[in-house]
């Protein structure tokens, strides 16, 4: 008999010593917080050891992937936390974000559409949407998506310089221009769109001054594009 208790007690400790998985999903965290990718990832595959459609560990698991560049992997990761979860946007809105890494703009937009439809009132969900319409070059409802984003933040200077590429898209040059504005003004090293502003004032509105500034901020930001202009059209 003291023998058998001693085994119950040797197993028990055993058992006592193994984390459980809601100590293992908070291990995870916290290694994602510390952005230590590849140490997130060996303890949500032990969590997932223990419980395999854990998804909120699935999910996890493939934004450690995703964090490390490795997109092929982290797709199957998240097919899988959406099989286990069908719910949550989460999922949906990482694995679009892959898709789109990979350059599949319909193959994310659908994901985006479904994700927005879980949680619409994910601004980031429009964001990444509208990123993947305006490289389809859907102008008109990129537009849509980053007015949204906008409405929820009017200080989020990358929306405002998407928005602005949607509207030049459209051949808007006036409402390009005033995004432009509104860029710069919030991120003044937003080179890219000092330079669109100069050659929107130019081409659009014959304003070869103003144009011909905004070049040469662009170029004093780092932006070389900028330098052909400024050679045929700023210097006399």
């Amino acid at each position: 008999m003291k023998k058998l208790g001693i085994i119950a007690l040797l197993l028990a400790s055993i058992f006592a010593c193994s984390p459980s998985e809601e100590e293992l999903q908070k291990a995870g965290i916290e290694q994602m917080d510390a952005q230590a990718w590849p140490q997130a990832v060996k303890i949500f595959n032990q969590l997932l050891e223990k419980n395999p459609n854990n998804a909120i560990a699935l999910n996890a698991k493939g934004v450690a992937l995703f964090q490390q560049g490795k997109i092929q992997e982290a797709i199957p990761v998240f097919d899988l936390a959406i099989k286990a979860d069908s719910t949550s946007y989460k999922p949906w809105f990482n694995r679009g974000n892959a898709k789109m890494e990979l350059e599949k703009y319909k193959e994310a937009l659908a994901d985006f559409n479904i994700a927005t439809a879980l949680d619409a009132a994910q601004s980031d969900i429009y964001f990444n949407r509208g990123t993947a319409l305006l490289n389809m070059e859907e102008y008109e409802d990129a537009l849509l998506d980053f007015q949204t984003v906008l409405q929820a933040n009017p200080n989020q200077a990358e929306a405002h310089f998407r928005k602005a590429k949607a509207e030049l898209g459209m051949n808007d040059p006036i409402h390009g221009m005033e995004s432009l504005t509104n860029t710069v003004n919030l991120d003044p090293k937003n080179a890219e769109a000092y330079y669109l502003l100069g050659v929107t004032r130019m081409s659009a509105l014959g304003q070869k001054n103003e144009g011909c500034a905004d070049l040469k901020m662009a170029l004093s930001l780092g932006y070389a594009k900028a330098e052909s202009w400024i050679k045929d059209f700023c210097e006399e």
